[in-house]
């Protein structure tokens, strides 16, 4: 008898034991820490894409076509023979405007005929492509003027590999949100627990600045919460 009555006292004092666990680990789980961590890297572009865009204009549409077709075909020449290859070149079809026909201008055009031709460099050789934009005098030695200005035409740098860097940057981010979850709970008196939800983030990538558009600045921000306890 006195045996069962042990049994049942040692019983209830494990059950006690268990029900301050469970009542601590419960108010545990209310004591929360939201963090966020940040992560950024510069990186250098690994695609281009260069919209060479020149106009002529004229008044005999035959002869325009044919001006047009030599001064491709020197460009074409002119990209090729400097490391660009075929197959990173297109040409785009003529855009023709007929001044006659132009409805929202009362003046008189000296010409009849504006036609603009684009040729597209899409390649990932950026730096030979930059090289080239600088030597465009090549081209204007030989007749040909590289037009600019036009939002539709602008250049293009793009970073295509954020695959490789996102493990680097995501356990970096995740290391600062935990830095700074650390800190709060030595502030608050607190030991930091185990975490409770995680959320990675969306990466972005941006210029680093308007005068270097082929660097890039990749960013991401994680949001960690964290369990507090004593």
């Amino acid at each position: 008898m006195a045996i069962a009555g042990l049994l049942v006292a040692i019983g209830l004092v494990l059950l006690g034991l268990c029900l301050k666990s469970a009542i601590d680990n419960f108010k545990d789980k209310d004591r929360v820490v939201s963090v966020k961590g940040l992560a950024e890297m510069e990186v250098k572009a690994d695609r281009v894409i260069w919209p060479l865009m020149f106009k002529d204009i004229g008044d005999d549409l035959p002869v325009l076509y044919v001006n047009m077709e030599k001064q491709t075909k020197v460009i074409g020449n002119f990209l090729k023979s400097n490391g660009i290859d075929t197959s990173e070149i297109s040409v785009a079809a003529p855009e023709i405007i007929d001044m006659k026909a132009e409805r929202y201008t009362n003046e008189k055009a000296a010409y009849r005929y504006n036609v603009t031709c684009v040729l597209t460099v899409s390649s990932n050789k950026v730096d030979l492509v930059r090289e080239l934009m600088i030597r465009q005098s090549d081209l204007l030695k030989q007749g040909i003027a590289i037009s600019g200005g036009d939002y539709r035409f602008s250049t293009q740098y793009l970073f295509t590999k954020l695959n490789d860097i996102k493990p680097e940057m995501i356990e970096e981010a995740t290391k600062n949100a935990r830095a700074s979850a650390e800190k709060f709970a030595a502030d608050s008196d607190s030991k930091l627990g185990k975490i409770r939800t995680a959320n990675q983030g969306q990466f972005s990538i941006s210029d680093r600045d308007a005068n270097t558009p082929y660097i890039k600045s990749v960013r991401v921000v994680t949001t960690v919460d964290y369990y507090l306890k004593d």
